[in-house]
């Protein structure tokens, strides 16, 4: 019986404390990069980036939908022209 718990159940420990610890790094390690130009932020966010989902675009038709960031948007809030609360739309 303690053979087969340290079979199984140390690497399922193991596994989930991992898979526990990895969920929380993954919003740690978003930067928030503030970008030169929209050619830059749009190299990496291609429908530019909104500050949050409900905001509507008041320019023309876009091709791409913006990545939601009210941390990122702020950031490079300059790129905004239209005052939309979506930088950099495409």
């Amino acid at each position: 019986m303690l053979k087969k718990f340290f079979k199984v159940g140390i690497p399922f420990a193991l596994l989930l404390g991992f898979t526990l610890g990895s969920a929380g790094e993954s919003e740690a390690a978003t930067k928030i990069v503030v970008f030169k130009n929209c050619t830059e932020l749009n190299k990496v966010y291609k429908g530019g980036v909104a500050r949050s989902a409900s905001v509507k675009n008041k320019g023309g038709k876009t091709y791409f939908k913006p990545f939601v960031s009210q941390a990122l948007y702020d950031a490079n809030k300059k790129s905004d022209r239209d005052k939309d609360l979506i930088a950099c739309e495409r």
